[in-house]
């Protein structure tokens, strides 16, 4: 095996038991994950909002931002449920840049895992712990979801991991609502045949365990564009597509039917100023068709305090993306009420 080996890293229960998660983080996480779940069931008629950086880069300015979330949400909360992305996790398309916090807790610094695996960790205990907000991270690593299986309220599955089988299956293991997003290529059939896997009870192998998986009722669609064989991106948050998907799932019988569209990456061409004009788009369509409306539960839109993006550089302007583009926060800010004003 052409690979070094250099430490071996402690394993989830020896993390969570070194860094216990408080009764007051257990339950403001499990009242987040109820309330998820009563919106993608339809117990619950709020929009849900999965808000925040594209990559959690530092500690000290996501949770700045994660503050300036809490006053907003309180303003909106009889319309809007706010879920901040917390990424700790980046998939690369050809394995170079920066891969994550849980990769390089100082971008500026080597990689180190050990360090990494604490330090996101204490950042998703610190943002429940101090806002009460219940989080977001992609699942990248479906082995590493131990590390914060008991902190997080929701899970993405990227365009790039959809079609993996350990992803579809860990994700029916899972106790919270799990968003699969179509394909980077565009497929929408290998979207809802991932949801269907996860839907679905699974006897499998995960960290050196035979297990059983129950079967995760609330894994569900996120749309977030495609790139077609030239590299040109295309959209499908346009009417037709939210129709034509509403008959997908109505032909396939899965349980809560529920879709979140993804405002920025393809659908916006990664032009994230376009973000509010496309989440506009959306409501639009949802107030004119009511299974529509039925099936759409919310939007992800990347956002941080500093519009657009910069490189890694010992100099980095404070709260502005290392990765792709974001919205800063006074655009954040006036989306997220126009939005609560239109539904």
């Amino acid at each position: 095996m052409n690979m070094q080996f250099y430490r071996k890293l402690p394993i989830p229960m020896e993390i969570k038991e070194q860094f216990p998660a408080s009764a007051e983080v257990k339950t403001a996480r499990e009242a987040t994950v109820k309330q998820l779940k009563d919106i993608l069931s339809g117990n619950d008629d709020r929009f849900i909002l999965v808000i925040g950086p594209c990559s959690a880069d530092h500690e000290d300015s996501v949770l700045d931002y994660i503050y300036r979330l809490r006053g907003v949400a309180e303003k909106v909360r009889d319309k809007i449920l706010i879920v901040p992305r917390i990424y700790t996790n980046k998939p690369r398309t050809t394995g170079e840049g920066y891969k994550g916090m849980l990769h390089q807790p100082d971008p500026n610094s080597d990689p180190d895992l050990l360090k990494g695996i604490v330090a996101i960790r204490k950042l998703h205990m610190r943002a429940i712990a101090e806002t009460g907000f219940g989080c977001a991270d992609e699942m990248l690593y479906p082995e590493n979801h131990r590390y914060l299986s008991d902190i997080l309220a929701y899970i993405a599955i990227g365009a790039r991991s959809v079609e993996d089988q350990q992803h579809r299956l860990t994700a029916s293991g899972l106790d919270i609502p799990v968003g699969m997003k179509n394909p980077t290529a565009g497929d929408i059939s290998v979207m809802m045949n991932s949801i269907k896997a996860a839907h679905a009870s699974h006897v499998f192998c995960y960290r050196g365990w035979e297990v059983k998986s129950a079967g995760n009722p609330f894994a569900h669609a996120i749309l977030r564009g495609y790139v077609d064989e030239h590299g040109i991106s295309h959209p499908n948050y346009h009417y037709e597509d939210l129709a034509h998907l509403v008959e997908l799932y109505a032909a396939s019988g899965l349980a809560n039917p529920s879709c979140i569209i993804d405002t920025n990456h393809a659908n916006s061409g990664k032009k994230y100023l376009e973000q509010p004009r496309i989440a506009n788009e959306i409501i639009e369509s949802c107030n004119y068709n009511s299974e529509v409306k039925k099936m759409v539960k919310g939007l992800m839109i990347e956002s941080y305090i500093e519009d657009g993006c910069q490189k890694i550089s010992p100099d980095e302007i404070y709260g502005k993306s290392i990765t792709d583009p974001c919205l800063g926060w006074e655009k954040t800010e006036r989306m997220i009420y126009d939005i609560a004003e239109k539904l």
